[in-house]
């Protein structure tokens, strides 16, 4: 009697362990096929959240570094200008029998002499010429051709690119006047203007920079013959 109903408990006992504690709970069941799609698709989504936001970031460093080198490269080039027309000489030629300076002026060219050279080592007076003229994008650039007074050949750079517009004036101011004026072109031969601007125009933006003529006024003669210089009509490239 006690021998069966402690086979009848041990019994239940097996019963009630089998249901509380099964081998495979749900616990431990696998990914399903949408669980499994639904990574993929959020792990793609962060891929391409990363990777734009670097291609971003590759292209706002590369815009700064392209504006810096710009900025660099006008500042240079301003320098340049500037220090080469405050370093005029005002040499003159004769045309039958009537003396000029070299220095010619319009809206696109600007031509006169200089102690001041691009390259640096060139020793002597040098004739320089900007000149203002297009690339193939339509944008306007401006050309500088030095030439040693008393050699051959002459250099050639460029100072400024990518212009929407290149400019120069000069400022103009009768003996009797007060006030001047800004002219397109200088056509007296005789003088030389007391200031020289440049512009820079890029859209609706107009950088401008005005340069005085530290000497002006005065024919110079040739330290070395007593003379005025002769004309170097060759490295005038109209």
């Amino acid at each position: 009697m006690n021998i069966a109903r402690a086979e009848k408990e041990l019994a239940g006992f097996r019963s009630v362990s089998r249901k509380s504690y099964p081998l495979f709970s749900n616990s431990c069941r696998g990914f399903t096929l949408l669980e499994l799609l639904i990574s993929l698709v959020m792990i793609g989504v962060i891929a391409i959240i990363i990777t734009s936001a670097m291609r971003l970031g590759i292209h706002t460093v590369n815009t700064g570094e392209t504006k810096i080198d710009h900025l660099e490269r006008t500042r240079a080039s301003f320098t340049i200008i500037d220090s080469q027309i405050q370093s005029q000489i005002p040499l003159t030629f004769e045309d039958n029998g009537e003396k000029k300076y070299y220095f010619q002026g319009d809206k696109e060219s600007l031509q006169f002499s200089t102690n001041y050279s691009l390259w640096g080592g060139n020793k002597g007076y040098v004739m320089v010429r900007y000149k203002v003229e297009s690339d193939d994008t339509g944008k306007q650039v401006l050309a500088i051709s030095e030439k040693v007074i008393g050699k051959n050949g002459y250099r050639e750079a460029r100072l400024f690119s990518a212009v929407d517009a290149i400019h120069f004036e000069y400022f103009f101011k009768y003996s009797t006047e007060e006030k001047g004026k800004w002219v397109n072109k200088w056509t007296d031969t005789a003088n030389i203007p007391e200031k020289v601007k440049l512009h820079l125009i890029y859209g609706e933006k107009d950088i401008s920079m005005i340069i005085p003529m530290r000497t002006a006024g005065t024919l110079l003669e040739s330290p070395s013959t007593g003379t005025t210089i002769r004309p170097i009509e060759s490295f005038i490239r109209r």
